[in-house]
């Protein structure tokens, strides 16, 4: 008779039936094994609520994380509970929350993105262009297909952003030819892969079973494949999958340096200083809001901050002296 599945195989199983991310699989497995070493190797099953607010309150408290992080903690553990045990936590009100920081966004004037970008050159010149010419998030950016790009109607498609949700934004004039350029090495990279009895990608949720052939078509090749293929940990597939976003932090992070910008940028900082400036150039903020896909128009207004706060929106009191 088989062995019953561990817990955390348990875990994995169950996130993989929920369609979560591979990195949301290895977070979530990562704060149940805190979890259970935190409490001496005790079954989940055999703790509770008390545990859990203990184990929260003790990463606040003593290991100083950030609200976010814990955050991250608490939803692994109540997806442990509910969707893995099957047990329903109540409210857990005794937590120590971490203090959240109120933070402005990082953003670049047009002359820091302007300059940013011009130190950027190939694939990573390309990305930073749609972060900042598109507003789209790193990741979005990274997992873009191919049939996801619609030259003729200058859109971009973006599938399952933050919150699942699919939307729509531009794709700029000046992306368009070299997108085009570099989409025809990609597919001349993806005849060549087919040639060598390669050329599957990593297909969403079941389209895999339901499409068997469709992971070696062209449309949902990655816009941005990596360099070498690599066995997918999940299905132990041979698969090229998209370029690793710490190759474009990096670049971002040194095309900083190299223009001389002292604010502390990075590839979000290009989609901060696209939702600014096109409210800075008139743009109404639901459109702006559409196009960041944020569920709620108060995520945008942060970006109002430069229209109205700060040194432009007032004059100070020194320069009213006269000279």
């Amino acid at each position: 008779m088989a062995e019953p599945p561990k817990l955390l195989d348990r875990v994995r199983e169950r996130i993989r039936l929920k369609h979560y991310s591979i990195r949301t699989e290895q977070s979530y497995v990562q704060w149940v094994r805190r979890f259970i070493l935190h409490h001496g190797k005790r079954h989940p099953a055999e703790m509770g609520a008390p545990e859990v607010e203990a184990f929260l309150t003790h990463l606040a408290v003593e290991g100083k994380v950030s609200a976010s992080t814990q955050n991250q903690a608490r939803s692994a553990l109540l997806f442990l509970y509910k969707e893995v045990l099957g047990i329903e936590l109540p409210w857990l009100d005794n937590v120590e929350q971490a203090k959240k920081p109120k933070r402005l966004p990082v953003v670049l004037d047009q002359d820091e993105a302007r300059n940013l970008i011009a130190q950027l050159s190939g694939v990573h010149w390309l990305v930073a262009v749609l972060l900042y010419g598109s507003g789209l998030r790193l990741m979005e950016a990274l997992r873009l297909r191919v049939q996801d790009v619609d030259v003729k109607r200058r859109e971009i498609l973006v599938r399952e952003g933050k919150g699942f949700k699919d939307r729509v934004t531009m794709l700029p004039e000046l992306a368009v030819k070299p997108l085009q350029l570099h989409l025809q090495a990609v597919k001349a990279l993806h005849e060549k892969d087919l040639a060598e009895g390669c050329g599957e990608v990593y297909l969403p949720y079941a389209l895999e079973r339901k499409y068997p052939q469709a992971g070696k078509s062209w449309g949902w090749q990655y816009v941005f494949p990596s360099g070498n293929r690599s066995v997918d940990p999940r299905s132990g597939k041979t698969r090229r999958h998209h370029i690793d976003e710490q190759t474009i932090q990096r670049a971002v992070k040194q095309a900083a340096r190299s223009a001389g910008i002292v604010k502390p940028a990075t590839p979000h900082t290009l989609r901060h200083s696209f939702a600014t400036h096109l409210l800075q150039n008139g743009q109404d903020i639901r459109t702006v809001q559409e196009l960041l896909g944020h569920e709620d128009v108060q995520t945008t207004m942060i970006y109002t901050h430069v229209l109205n706060k700060g040194g432009r929106g007032v004059t100070s009191p020194l320069d009213r002296l006269g000279p």
